[in-house]
């Protein structure tokens, strides 16, 4: 019985104890599962909080680098037109309002424009807004004055035409603003529509989305949401637009973080500039600052209480709500975000009213300047490339101020498009494509290009890449080379045209032709190059050296490395029309090497000045050879190849120009100067295939409808100290006297003209000008 006893109780007390074990078992699994989910949920804290405060403490954007054309100058004498005037300010988005209710907007009335110009900073300077009268006349602006002050104005800018945008991966933009910037209105419209409570909640507001629920069952439809606007913050700067309860969970405890983290103000100034609000072609609109000027071409602090309240209206759906697209019911949606604002106090019974009955007032919708003049666009972004990294310029909010005139852009496109088809009727000229560059003559700015005549983004921009032979372009280099040594050749010296045969190294003979297959004889120096003669200018190459020859063209400004075969005396080596424009500049330059521009500074987002791209100029060639070569292809435009552009244009502006062709007729160039404007013409095809036009019937006639559009100034040559000009038989090459009928007035370099004299000049006859003496000074 004992032993009975002994042994239930063995059992019962093994029993309790493996109760016992099996409590303890449990309670560690559990106490483990629990601190194993509390370690991943702290983790993933921790994870989340690492993400949020990287992003808001560090660069919270990538802000597009913005282009800006060159600011347009306004002076009493300026030859803009009323016309083009009011064409640049609607380029600039200046809204017309009779009361000039805020900056950017602008007011007509026959012959005078009153303007209330933005504040802009500039590389050099702020400049404040301005209120301005200006009158025209049919030349130009008559005077400018400021209203306010009651005095004239003796130069102002207008702010400049933003020309496109250096984006980064993700093509968004914004216009960061301060919440201390921010409009009254729109701090609370945000809060009575979208976040009533949130200077009390903590991130997430269970009474918001009771009230949003309940609102929404009322309505019988989506009025109102619950999420807070950290909660939103989160979702636009954190995640995607998925729809998941993970994505929602995420998002919730993402706000609580950002409000552990950062003030209610930060997190405020931040929602302002991060929401979405639109799309812009394939940029996305983010935050209120680039929201207005989107879509009321204004700047927000300008904006009245009905255009804020639709600003506000687009946060529960931009696309939805679109104003240009859904006018009606963006209204509807304006006026519920106005009664909520009075609901909550915010604004009177007489301001909601008065907001409702305006209408949207929303501008059209402008063309994307992300794609505006991609070809210009991508030789300031190689420029850039140069002086910085692309992650740098592409998301820094930086402001490039570069050289473009956007009136003289347009007349060029415009003039490209008419050309090209006129050409195209012409036998061959088919599928014509062409580069053309303008710089102004004094400072080798960039003004204008077209590198092709699609203007397309991404496509084969042949101003800077198409390289082709320039044909006679080259001879300008030929005979300046040559006129550097004028103790061996001067304008008037005689030449030889007549064939001659080189052998080359391989054993082969090169025997060049004229372009009419014949030989001139004895012909003085200004002939062989007015007239383009091949045959003259290989001997004169030859004789000076090709080697010289091409220290001259690198010494001009082009750093591409030529061949040193006799075909360059002719233009075989093969340039770009970027190489052709710096030559040219150098001779436009009076000798004097101006590298080619079209940057003039950049500044950083906080108005920092990153660089400038001043006027750098030396002296590369002999400005008095130079002198005498620009004189002999002023005789180009007037006797020779370059003569049709007189049919346009008076016979006294005193063109300066050369025309070049290649083998076959497979390129037609134009390059030449004006007063005021220096322009590089190609025109050709792609596949390299004839196109039956020469440099006269295909470039030229491009450059002379441009140039005849946009150039105001002749050309005036003023010759050097050392250059003297002599009175010579042009049929002997000798000194002359003045009742010679065969007498010219010929520039040389002193020393150098003729000793001798004609026995021309004994009879009195009245020699007739040349064309060169009409541009010497009595």
């Amino acid at each position: 019985m004992a032993d009975k006893t002994k042994n239930n109780r063995v059992r019962y007390g093994a029993k309790k104890t493996a109760q016992k074990q099996g409590s303890h078992w449990f309670r560690n699994l559990f106490l483990l599962t629990f601190a194993g989910v509390l370690f991943v949920l702290l983790s993933y804290l921790s994870y989340l909080d690492y993400n949020v405060r990287q992003q808001f403490d560090g660069k919270r954007w990538s802000i597009p680098a913005h282009v800006y054309a060159n600011p347009v100058e306004l002076y009493a004498g300026h030859t803009i037109t009323a016309a083009k005037f009011e064409e640049l300010l609607q380029q600039l988005h200046y809204r017309k309002d009779a009361h000039l209710s805020f900056d950017g907007t602008y007011f007509r009335n026959g012959w005078q424009f009153t303007v209330r110009t933005r504040d802009f900073t500039f590389w050099d300077a702020e400049q404040p807004g301005t209120l301005m009268r200006l009158n025209f006349t049919e030349a130009g602006i008559l005077s400018i004055t400021d209203v306010k002050k009651a005095q004239d104005i003796a130069i102002i800018r207008m702010d400049p035409v933003q020309i496109g945008s250096f984006y980064p991966t993700i093509k968004e933009d914004r216009v960061l603003i301060k919440l201390a910037d921010a409009p009254d209105a729109l701090v609370k419209g945000l809060l009575a529509s979208e976040d009533r409570d949130f200077y009390q909640h903590y991130g997430i507001s269970m009474r918001g989305i009771g009230r949003a629920v309940w609102a929404n069952l009322r309505a019988g439809g989506m009025v109102q949401g619950g999420s807070t606007i950290t909660q939103q913050l989160a979702k636009n700067f954190y995640l995607s637009s998925e729809r998941s309860l993970e994505r929602k969970v995420k998002e919730a405890l993402m706000a609580l973080i950002l409000e552990f983290r950062y003030s209610k103000d930060e997190i405020l100034e931040a929602y302002l500039n991060e929401i979405y609000l639109g799309q812009n072609g394939a940029s996305a609109v983010h935050g209120f600052g680039l929201a207005s000027e989107f879509y009321f071409g204004s700047s927000l602090k300008d904006l009245p209480l009905e255009q804020v309240a639709s600003l506000v209206a687009l946060v529960r759906g931009p696309s939805e709500y679109d104003p240009r697209r859904y006018p009606e019911r963006a209204v509807q949606r304006r006026n519920l975000v106005l009664d909520e604002m009075l609901a909550e106090g915010y604004v009177t019974q007489k301001q909601a009213l008065e907001a409702k009955n305006r209408t949207l007032s929303v501008i059209p919708r402008t063309h994307s300047v992300g794609n505006r003049y991609p070809g210009f666009l991508e030789l300031v972004k190689r420029r850039l490339k140069e002086e910085y990294r692309e992650e740098d310029f592409t998301s820094d909010g930086l402001k490039i101020f570069t050289t473009l005139d956007t009136q003289i852009q347009d007349t060029l496109e415009k003039t490209v498009t008419a050309k090209l088809s006129q050409l195209e009727k012409l036998p061959k000229a088919n599928n014509l494509q062409t580069a053309v560059i303008v710089t102004r003559r004094d400072s080798g700015e960039i003004v204008a290009m077209v590198s092709g005549r699609e203007n397309s983004v991404g496509g084969f921009n042949r101003a800077l890449d198409a390289v082709r032979p320039i044909g006679s372009l080259i001879k300008p280099v030929v005979y300046l080379t040559a006129l550097e040594n004028p103790k061996k050749y001067t304008i008037t010296s005689s030449v030889s045209d007549t064939a001659i045969v080189i052998r080359g190294q391989n054993g082969t003979d090169w025997a060049p032709k004229n372009y009419d297959h014949k030989e001139h004889g004895r012909i003085p120096l200004h002939t062989a190059l007015a007239k383009s003669y091949n045959l003259a200018t290989v001997r004169i190459g030859m004789d000076v050296g090709i080697a010289k020859t091409a220290k001259t063209l690198k010494n001009m400004g082009v750093t591409k490395e030529v061949d040193l075969f006799p075909s360059l005396l002719l233009g075989a080596s093969s340039l770009t029309p970027m190489d052709v424009t710096q030559m040219y500049q150098t001779l436009a330059g009076d000798g004097f090497l101006t590298p080619i521009k079209a940057i003039r500074a950049v500044i950083a987002a906080n108005g920092e000045h990153l660089q400038s791209y001043p006027f750098n100029v030396k002296q590369a060639v002999d400005p008095a050879a130079t002198y005498i070569v620009n004189t002999i292809l002023q005789e180009v435009m007037h006797e020779g190849t370059g003569h049709a552009a007189y049919s346009v244009f008076p016979n006294d502006y005193g063109l300066v120009g050369k025309t070049g062709t290649t083998n076959d007729s497979k390129d037609s160039w134009f390059a030449g100067y004006t007063g005021d404007f220096l322009a590089v013409v190609w025109v050709g095809r792609d596949d390299n295939k004839p196109i039956g036009l020469t440099g006269a019937t295909g470039a030229l006639p491009v450059w002379t409808s441009l140039m005849r559009q946009i150039s105001t100034q002749p050309v005036t040559l003023l010759p050097p100290d050392n250059v003297n000009i002599a009175v010579v038989d042009r049929n002997t090459g000798l000194l002359a006297n003045k009742t010679c009928a065969s007498a010219r007035g010929y520039p040389y370099i002193a020393g150098s003209e003729p000793t001798a004299y004609s026995a021309c000049g004994n009879e009195a006859v009245e020699p007739d000008k040349s064309w060169f003496e009409e541009f010497l000074p009595d």
